[in-house]
């Protein structure tokens, strides 16, 4: 049996090149196969995974003799990182190795939502010519605020700052003298959401980020501002956005990650109809050039443990 088991899709380049020599088994239906993932795993020493591999108890009783498991991306939420830490597996997420795709998916959804010229395309094939409909705003001189400050959100920052946007954070985990408040104010949450334009979420899913963006939140922001969460599902209540965007008291809202993923039909079903709106499936972090970097990271990650 396998000694390294990658449930979830990765650069064949990374396997073939980093991992060479080692006996592995690269199946990524593993995921959506649990039996088979558990058989797999029964002599394997590292798995590598994304975000969709439920790595619980359960999982980790069914492999003995793992020491390790690469993360190709940043979020644990999947991992239960009690059980690894319980039976002495290690875990390694690929830090910084997306923090560049993430950034670029937030500033092109904001500047799609602002602008709100591509949502037209339907009518201008149909013969119409909205132009007047279409008139949207630029990104320049407006301000982007960050809810978090770690490297993704920084990587959001340096970008919005060279396109002349204003550049606001909430982060009270980071030290008012760290540097990387130069060029960016440091706002009380309270006063971040009442003044962006633009606001981005940049932090994990916890008891204390659960509907971090609810609806008396959502009541403190100005109504044409934009939202987009490429962070984690369960940050902002999808409902009240929903309903924000509705009732005209939202701009619009983009949104990378879900309370429910996959989304079904029926955990969708309150987004229907909502044309201010962008829906993308976990994304934001994989591009061609973003995978081949967190694979690499990755493998070297695992090799690393495993000597």
């Amino acid at each position: 049996m396998a000694d390294i088991v990658i449930s979830e899709f990765m650069d064949q380049a990374a396997i073939d090149d980093v991992l060479a020599g080692r006996d592995v088994l690269y199946d990524d239906t593993l995921v959506d196969n649990p039996k088979a993932l558990r058989d797999a795993l029964g002599d394997a020493r590292a798995l590598i995974v994304r975000n969709r591999t439920q790595v619980d108890g359960s999982l980790l009783d069914a492999a003995p003799r793992l020491r390790t498991i690469g993360r190709l991306g940043v979020g644990l939420d999947n991992i239960d990182l009690d059980a690894c830490r319980a039976r002495n597996v290690s875990v390694h997420p690929a830090t910084g190795a997306n923090d560049a795709a993430v950034a670029e998916y937030v500033i092109t959804a904001a500047m799609v939502l602002m602008r709100g010229a591509w949502q037209g395309a339907d009518a201008v094939r149909a013969g119409d010519w909205p132009r007047m409909a279409m008139i949207g705003r630029e990104i320049a001189g407006k301000r982007l605020g960050l809810v978090g400050f770690g490297g993704i959100a920084r990587q959001t920052a340096f970008r919005a700052l060279a396109l002349g946007m204003e550049v606001a954070a909430f982060d009270p985990y980071l030290a008012v003298d760290d540097p990387a408040w130069k060029d960016v104010l440091n706002l009380p949450l309270g006063e971040l959401v009442q003044t962006a334009d633009v606001l981005s979420l940049h932090v994990p899913f916890t008891d204390e980020t659960h509907h971090l963006i609810d609806r008396e939140t959502l009541a403190g922001m100005k109504h044409d501002a934009v939202l987009i969460n490429a962070a984690r599902g369960g940050v902002v209540d999808e409902v009240a956005v929903a309903e924000a965007l509705r009732g005209g008291r939202l701009g619009g809202a983009a949104f990378d990650v879900f309370e429910c993923e996959p989304v079904s039909a029926d955990s969708g079903r309150h987004f229907d109809g909502l044309e201010n709106l962008l829906l993308t499936p976990h994304i934001a972090g994989v591009t061609v050039e973003s995978n081949v970097r967190v694979s690499r990271v990755t493998a070297l990650n695992v090799l690393a443990d495993l000597g």
